[in-house]
């Protein structure tokens, strides 16, 4: 009754509709769930009686939106699209750029920086530095953006190439150095730091070859040494750098006693002697060039000196004497004015 309604607020638990004319059964109970959710509080005031079930020509249906029919971009797929532009695809027959915060479009070729997914048919992006590149990994590059070098024995984009590889300026690549480099600049044999084993002469880096042999750049192997030789950089008999034991450096060959006119004298630094040549008159000479052990023809021995053959005599007694006390007679020009003072000396 009225006064009943009027008395306290009410709740409608459960609620239909039926619609005249359908196709189908429109009748359909919902469940305990549904119900709950779709309970409405409603005050007393708003509770009316069941009204009469509307006509058909009562219920507002809404339309759709009408399907555009016309002409769809090349790169859509086989369920149509939205519009005539790539970005109104549905679907696309090659790859999809772009994300939902982007937009999508649908596009033939992924453009630098990305790669195409033929199973998901997305343009995904390359790893920092990859202009192109097969795969999201680091390791996948085909190619790199400014700035960066592509390292092609581990297709990575690098700023600086790794040691044992330069930059190649033009192409923008780090190839390998020479084997025995470490490093390199410019040229795979413009080495300017050696591997272990190796030393650098000249740019290049040779094998530390063991003493004895030297290192034949033809044959890239280590060669015999001749055998006068300790060190050398050839086979020949002239291409010695030390000498071997009980042989003296002379005239660029390694010789077991020094010729006529030298004498045999230490080196600081080296381990052999080097033949030095005698005083002009002297024919042989030993442990200094004026120490003459024989003359040459036309000159007398005097002490260890070598003077023209003449009639030994003196030029004064007194300046003589002075010459033999103050021990001048080793100097030529003495030795010639007071020739039997000083031959008298010994």
């Amino acid at each position: 009754t009225t006064s009943c309604v009027t008395a306290a607020a009410g709740k409608l638990k459960e609620w239909s509709l039926i619609l005249y004319g359908t196709a189908e059964h429109p009748y359909h109970t919902f469940s305990a769930h549904q119900s709950r959710s779709r309970m409405l509080e409603l005050s007393a005031p708003e509770l009316e009686p069941p009204k009469a079930a509307l006509s058909p020509s009562q219920v507002e249906v809404p339309e759709d939106e009408e399907d555009y029919t016309g002409v769809c971009h090349p790169e859509c797929g086989d369920k149509g699209c939205d519009g005539p532009n790539a970005d109104q695809c549905l679907n696309c027959v090659h790859f999809s750029l772009g994300s939902v915060k982007t937009s999508r479009k649908c596009v033939s070729v992924c453009p630098l920086g990305y790669f195409g997914d033929t199973a998901a048919r997305r343009c995904r992006r390359c790893h920092k530095g990859c202009e192109t590149c097969s795969s999201r990994a680091a390791t996948q590059c085909l190619s790199c953006r400014r700035g960066f070098y592509h390292h092609q024995e581990m297709n990575t984009c690098v700023t600086l190439c790794p040691a044992g590889f330069y930059a190649d300026e033009s192409q923008k690549n780090c190839l390998k150095c020479h084997p025995s480099c470490k490093k390199c600049v410019d040229e795979p044999e413009k080495c300017t730091v050696c591997k272990e084993g190796f030393s650098l002469a000249r740019g290049s880096c040779i094998p530390d070859c063991e003493p004895g042999t030297y290192f034949d750049s033809e044959l890239i192997r280590c060669g015999e040494c001749h055998h006068t030789c300790g060190t050398c950089v050839g086979p020949g008999r002239e291409e010695c750098i030390h000498c071997a034991k009980n042989f003296h450096f002379h005239d660029w060959k390694c010789v077991p006693a020094c010729g006529e006119g030298f004498y045999p004298e230490e080196m600081p630094g080296l381990p052999h002697k080097v033949c030095r040549r005698c005083d002009e008159n002297c024919l042989s000479c030993a442990g200094s060039s004026r120490n003459c052990s024989r003359c040459k023809t036309g000159f007398t021995q005097l002490g260890t000196s070598c003077i023209t053959n003449h009639t030994c005599s003196n030029a004064d007694e007194t300046f003589c004497e002075m010459v033999k006390s103050n021990r001048l007679c080793e100097r030529k020009l003495f030795i010639q004015f007071c020739c039997r003072t000083c031959l008298l000396a010994g």
